[in-house]
């Protein structure tokens, strides 16, 4: 639950977001000038008002009140440059922040670890970067300063009047109670409402990602009518959160107007009461202790100025606290620590690509500590794996669906932490190795190709520029792709629409080949990497893989067997354990479980052995 939800302010978030404004301090402090400075000219016009009334106008003193309103009109100029450069500064602060926590949010996001994402949804992450951002940046731009510059105003106003005079400075505040009570059952009332509007933002972004990016299952299954139902269900949530906080606003702000009427009313009749009583009435002459017409009318305008601000704090309130529930949902993402562990800085000028699994035990999402009681085994993706692979070597691993067997690459990867045992690289733990370094040197190609809305170009590179065109060219003649990329309008800067939605499976295949490999990594993974390609890309595939393969340590996934028989060895997982391990052959001869499944596939497509 959020902190923000007890309190009108969080001290503790407004301390952190201030601290991410120090670099701007500069144009802080200028925008904070600008606010005093602007609060300073406000007082001036009543002023200016009274003495062109009492003094000039009633005086029939046509030249004096030309130069008043010479003066007035100066002062608007001055406070319509003014209002030009605090609006600048303000905004240009609070986009800044925002820009600098984007970035850190989003190089957060980058290093936590899958399991993070395997339980938190996609759509929500994403109203967090930009959402959530945006009413941060409001905080600056419509909150903090803004909130100061009225608090000064209303002082000022409130001495100024107490100052000129004092009675009647009490009956403009007689209501003020009323309006305090008000403002603060409103900001009651919208806390709640906010992070409801928030929430519902969150599940609306999180439908629509899910079923944008899942549009094609909805249509093969023709299930447009059942979602567009549950769609509207989300976004009514959504419309009744935001009624909601609206329904608050119709109601507080007519009860503002009419606290100010009623100040306003009480000001008018008891002013104009004091200037009927007053004996001098008859000469019109102005009294050091006596009310004037010009000092009521510009009682009249600094009520108006004193409701005004106090109106506006309780919407930059909100606004504040709009922004202190977002600023609360981006430090929970922050503060999230899943990172994957990165104590290693071990990057050697070579690796010779030995790989040994010494009784390895993992599980999603979470596994015990090193030297904790193992829980229900039902529980372990991997139990007590044990294997090695010697530089140049192949070894397969085959099994059904949930043996194991991606578990493997993932915590090679180390995009998992395994909860027992060792995996070491060259005989060196691989947790002693940099994170990315360790990465780099493994190229994988998956199963779920997935490809940016980019050119095949930066598909390939990732944008990274020490992966030059020619090498890419290399890579992709030696994959045998090369001449497909060429023949799309473009080549190689032909742009790939998102998830390679304009190019098909195998297409998509070759090109992850081909990212994989223009690193010429020491480690090749392939899982699943021929699964999802027709027959004629298989062959080109599978052509490729025999010479990627020659001179590099390599783990190949595969369904399909005929894939692996010149594996150098085959291990058999089966519900996470290893059941079977040998070549091709060896394996035969067993007569175990991948005999069985051999017998299965080569007996259905019809192969003669």
């Amino acid at each position: 639950m959020s902190q923000v939800t007890g309190k009108v302010i969080d001290t503790r978030l407004l301390g952190r977001l201030l601290k991410l404004a120090a670099p701007y301090r500069a144009t802080f402090i200028l925008a904070a000038f600008f606010t005093i400075f602007l609060s300073a000219i406000s007082l001036s016009q009543p002023l200016l008002m009274e003495k062109a009334i009492d003094s000039y106008i009633l005086a029939d003193d046509f030249e004096g009140l030309t130069f008043i309103i010479i003066l007035m009109i100066v002062l608007l100029l001055v406070q319509t440059l003014v209002q030009y450069f605090q609006t600048y500064s303000t905004n240009s602060i609070g986009q800044s922040v925002i820009r600098d926590l984007r970035i850190k949010v989003f190089n957060h996001i980058t290093a936590l670890r899958l399991s993070y994402f395997d339980r938190t949804p996609i759509g929500m992450l994403i109203t967090r970067t930009v959402s959530d951002l945006e009413t941060i940046a409001d905080i600056f731009s419509e909150g903090l300063i803004s909130i100061l510059g009225d608090l000064l105003l209303v002082i000022g106003i409130v001495i100024f009047m107490a100052v000129k005079d004092w009675k009647l400075t009490l009956v403009v505040l007689v209501p003020l109670p009323l309006l305090i009570l008000a403002t603060y059952i409103f900001q009651e009332a919208i806390k709640s409402s906010f992070q409801e509007v928030r929430t519902q933002v969150a599940r609306l972004n999180t439908f629509l990602q899910e079923h944008i990016t899942g549009m094609a299952i909805i249509q093969y299954f023709a299930r447009e009518k059942q979602e567009m139902l549950r769609f509207n269900e989300v976004n009514q949530k959504h419309r009744d959160a935001h009624i909601r906080s609206n329904w608050y606003y119709s109601i507080f702000f007519p009860v503002v107007e009419l606290i100010s009427a009623l100040s306003m009313g009480l000001l008018v009749w008891y002013g104009s009461g004091r200037i009927l009583s007053d004996q001098q009435l008859a000469e019109l002459s102005v009294s050091a202790k006596g009310v004037t017409p010009g000092l009521v009318i510009s009682f009249i305008a600094l009520t108006n100025m004193l409701f005004r601000p106090i109106r506006q704090m309780a919407d930059k309130f909100n606004t504040l606290q709009m922004g202190m529930v977002g600023a609360d949902r981006i430090f929970q993402v922050l503060d999230t620590n899943e990172f994957t562990s990165s104590e290693g800085h071990l990057q050697p000028a070579t690796i010779r690509g030995e790989i040994r699994f010494n009784g390895v035990w993992f599980a999603y999402p979470t596994a015990p500590k090193e030297g904790e009681t193992p829980p229900d085994t039902d529980k372990w993706v991997l139990k007590d794996v044990n294997f090695h692979i010697s530089p140049g070597e192949t070894l397969a691993l085959v099994g059904a669906t949930g043996a194991g067997k991606s578990s493997v690459i993932n915590i090679l990867n180390r995009f998992y932490e395994i909860g027992r045992g060792h995996i070491t690289l060259d005989g060196i733990d691989i947790r002693e190795y940099e994170l990315n370094f360790l990465r780099s040197r493994i190229g994988t190609v998956i199963q779920d190709v997935f490809l940016f809305s980019d050119t095949v170009a930066g598909n390939i590179s990732l944008n990274n520029p020490a992966i030059s065109r020619e090498k890419m060219i290399a890579a992709a003649k030696e994959v045998g792709a090369h001449e497909f990329i060429e023949r799309l309008p473009g080549g190689y800067d032909y742009e790939v629409m998102e998830r390679g939605a304009t190019l098909s499976t195998g297409q998509a295949q070759l090109i992850s080949f081909i990212r994989a490999l223009v690193n010429d990594p020491e480690i090749l993974v392939l899982d699943e990497a021929t699964s999802s390609v027709d027959t004629e890309t298989e062959l080109l595939i599978r052509n490729a893989i025999s010479k990627l393969l020659t001179g590099r340590t390599s783990i190949v996934i595969a369904h399909r067997l005929s894939t692996i028989q010149n594996a150098h060895r085959i291990l058999v997982l089966d519900k996470g354990e290893i059941r079977e391990a040998g070549t091709h052959q060896e394996l035969l001869q067993m007569n175990g479980y991948y005999k069985r499944l051999y017998d299965l596939q080569f007996t259905t497509a019809g192969i003669n052995k």
